[in-house]
């Protein structure tokens, strides 16, 4: 297959900023009204206490993106940089060694995870209360874990190589489909928090397969199995120039963490607590065939 010179090479600066902007900006608002929307309806089908659940998983997901955006930004950054000194063979040895390290990342952590689950839960501030919730949750999104890696670190590399309204398509993809599903699965399957964790996995899984049907028709480069065997100064290249993408992420992640378990242990004295114990046990128990 015939590569293409790169539009960032050759584009007007002004151009390229119109181009490559307005779809970041695009996709970024779909998925903060995602999440928005997804809290909505987790409030309304589940309660309170589903929405607790989820911000104590949230946190394992905020890891996974943090090494899926160190691949992905770093592989992009590697693409970039080759194909500026036509270096095009050596840009797909970067691009196809980031995301077999994704790969096996992902893995890696959804065993972990699905391993370990009960144990990060109480890393991130898990209370007796939500952990049935949390753990109906969190082992259903930790079998998504591999989708939601790949499918970001690809989308990183599709917008360096030319091509941010495809990475933008993918993304808003799965967002609106996954609004489409929470409903449907919490209100009309009354899966409750299950149902929101399976409506997330398969909009994952579509976002992932738009991104994975791209790898076949990337403009700048062409990726050959050569190119897949790991090697380790192109591997620590790449995770070198997505580190800072990384600490970002992880920073979010200790933020998170930190409030969930100072929540979790000065909330009892907080004003808006229930005002006595028998409340507070007649709504869970009210709320119990949410929980599957």
């Amino acid at each position: 297959m015939e590569t293409e010179e790169n539009i960032l090479g050759k584009e007007k600066i002004g151009k390229l900023i119109r181009k490559f902007s307005i779809p970041c900006i695009i996709s970024l608002l779909v998925n903060s009204l995602y999440n928005i929307v997804d809290q909505i309806f987790i409030g309304w089908g589940v309660g309170y206490l589903g929405n607790g659940a989820t911000n104590v998983v949230f946190p394992l997901t905020m890891v996974c993106l943090a090494f899926a955006l160190m691949f992905g930004d770093g592989s992009s950054a590697y693409l970039s940089l080759k194909l500026g000194e036509k270096k095009n063979k050596e840009a797909a040895k970067g691009v196809a060694n980031g995301i077999v390290v994704s790969i096996i990342i992902s893995l890696l952590l959804c065993l972990i995870s699905l391993v370990f689950l009960p144990q990060l839960l109480n890393l991130f501030g898990c209370t007796d209360v939500l952990r049935d919730y949390a753990l109906n949750y969190g082992y259903i999104i930790a079998i998504g874990i591999p989708f939601v890696m790949i499918g970001t670190t690809l989308n990183s590399i599709i917008r360096a190589d030319g091509n941010p309204k495809y990475a933008m398509m993918s993304m808003v993809s799965g967002a609106v489909l996954n609004i489409i599903l929470d409903p449907i699965f919490i209100f009309v399957f009354k899966m409750g928090v299950q149902g929101a964790a399976i409506a997330t996995i398969i909009s994952q899984f579509v976002t992932f397969l738009i991104n994975i049907i791209y790898t076949r028709k990337f403009k700048s480069i062409t990726i050959n199995k050569s190119d897949l065997k790991l090697e380790m100064k192109v591997v620590k290249r790449v995770s070198m120039l997505g580190i800072s993408s990384f600490i970002t992420q992880m920073s979010f992640v200790l933020v998170a963490s930190f409030m969930n378990n100072f929540l979790a242990k000065y909330g009892a004295s907080s004003k808006f607590r229930f005002r006595n114990t028998y409340h507070c046990t007649r709504y869970c128990y009210e709320n119990q065939s949410n929980i599957k």
